[in-house]
């Protein structure tokens, strides 16, 4: 984690020396999240929000690296036996690094790493942080599109590459046979 942290830095970094080559910017919009793999049965989409800032750092002539902070409302909607349905609901200070190239002048594409700092986890109101792992790793993939040279609108899917619960990983099976994130993000972004 620290690593990852530390490179993030480092990019952010890199972006404040070339600034005349950087923008930043703020986006927000809509989530629709659920948890896939593992046992989990009789979910549903639960429907959030994300809200956060950007930097845009150019590399070269089409290709850009995005650093992004956002708060991120995720979770999933559980059906329980004779009614007894269940809101999970986790929020997320999630910190996407994205690779980033333009296609055409208006029209990008997007792929990158994320790391997700969980900061509360409940179901239908009831606190259930410490069952929780309190670091989500996941993987972003993306597209945007520039209406003007400020104003773009971007379509991004995250698929958690980690479990979002410690209990009964005994083994690599189980690890990659568990409960995950996964996150389809409509963002709507200003840059300055």
């Amino acid at each position: 984690m620290k690593k990852i942290i530390l490179a993030a830095i480092a990019v952010m970094a890199f972006g404040f020396t070339n600034a005349q080559q950087t923008r930043f910017g703020i986006k927000g919009g809509l989530n629709i999240s659920t948890l896939v793999g593992g046992d989990v049965e009789d979910t549903k989409s639960l429907v959030g929000f994300h809200v956060g800032g950007f930097a845009e750092i150019k590399i070269f002539d089409k290709f850009f690296i995005q650093p992004e902070l956002l708060y991120s409302t995720q979770g999933t909607k559980v059906d329980g036996p004779l009614g007894t349905d269940a809101d999970l609901k986790l929020n997320y200070l999630n910190i996407p690094v994205l690779a980033k190239y333009y296609i055409v002048d208006k029209f990008s594409v997007e792929a990158g790493p994320q790391l997700g700092i969980l900061l509360s986890a409940k179901a239908n109101g009831s606190d259930f942080k410490d069952y929780t792992r309190s670091v989500d790793f996941g993987f972003n993939i993306g597209a945007g599109y520039n209406f003007t040279d400020n104003l773009s609108v971007g379509l991004r899917y995250t698929i958690g590459l980690s479990p979002i619960t410690d209990n009964e990983i005994d083994n690599t099976e189980d690890y990659y046979d568990s409960a995950k994130n996964s996150n389809l993000a409509l963002s709507l972004a200003y840059k300055f």
